[in-house]
């Protein structure tokens, strides 16, 4: 019986490397000096989505731009946001050595990264400070190099819509997140980025709070994944951006944190 190519794990880099078969999607943008053997089991059974991302040749991968980050998220096409190629990989290299390593994903996040010994709340929505942390997003999407991507935890439920079938978040829980975000990182923004902040109210009229989040001066924007897009169920949290924010305010809200991949030198390939 003839192995078909949609079983790429049988085959072996020697046989790439003499020009047997086209070029498999596991191989594609790593560089022939770190080929593997075989197609690495992190890679194998991935979803459309994620071999859709892997198959990008990195070479024509365009990072989004503030002004394009923004429409993203206005329009509610969040599902738009990816890695650039490269990082999606070592992303899922990353996930997979974490399950193996910690038992899941949820419990390296709340004993390493968020150092909690318990996910109870003590307060309702963003009443207790000790009920949300701040920190990088280990893994950010392909943005453009001057954006920060951060992520708010919280230990607090973030209400969705029930009817939504993409599991977004209640007007009421947005406006609260609004709030958050404006009184949390809008009062730490230099005056002169926030000269825009009277347009406010006028863009929540004419996007609703459905569908866009805080726009303050063009430089803070935040989002939530839709239910079906988060990568961990059972914790909450959502996505701030910030553009050109001051270091030593993202260095004391994030209490130093800085990000899993700022940790590999460039062009490193995970697996």
């Amino acid at each position: 019986m003839a192995v078909s190519e949609t079983e790429p794990a049988v085959h072996t880099g020697l046989e790439y490397r003499a020009g047997k078969r086209p070029l498999p999607y596991w191989l594609l943008n790593v560089p022939e000096s770190q080929w593997p053997d075989q197609c690495p089991a992190f890679l194998t059974d991935i979803s459309p989505r994620n071999l859709e991302i892997i198959n990008i040749p990195e070479a024509e991968f365009q990072r989004l731009t503030w002004p394009e980050v923004q429409q993203t998220i206005k329009t509610n096409r969040i599902d738009d946001f990816r890695r650039a190629p490269l990082d999606h990989r070592n992303y899922l290299s990353y996930m997979a050595r974490l399950k193996k390593e910690h038992g899941s994903v949820m419990d390296y996040v709340q004993n390493q990264r968020l150092e909690w010994t318990d996910l109870d709340a003590r307060g309702s929505a963003f009443e207790d400070p000790d009920d949300i942390k701040i920190i990088y997003n280990d893994w950010p999407y392909g943005i453009d190099k001057s954006i920060v991507h951060l992520c708010v935890w919280t230990k607090f439920p973030l209400d969705v819509d029930e009817e939504d079938p993409n599991g977004d978040l209640t007007p009421e829980m947005r406006a609260k997140i609004d709030a958050y975000v404006e009184k949390t990182f809008g009062s730490r923004v230099p005056a002169e980025n926030v000269s825009y902040s009277a347009l406010v109210p006028k863009l929540r009229l004419l996007f609703p709070l459905r569908v866009v989040g805080l726009l303050t001066a063009w430089k803070i924007i935040w989002f939530k994944n839709w239910a079906k897009l988060k990568s961990i169920h059972s914790m909450e949290h959502f996505h701030v951006m910030m553009k050109d924010p001051d270091v030593e305010f993202v260095r004391e809200i994030t209490k130093g944190d800085s990000p899993a991949s700022s940790q590999l030198a460039e062009d490193t390939i995970l697996g």
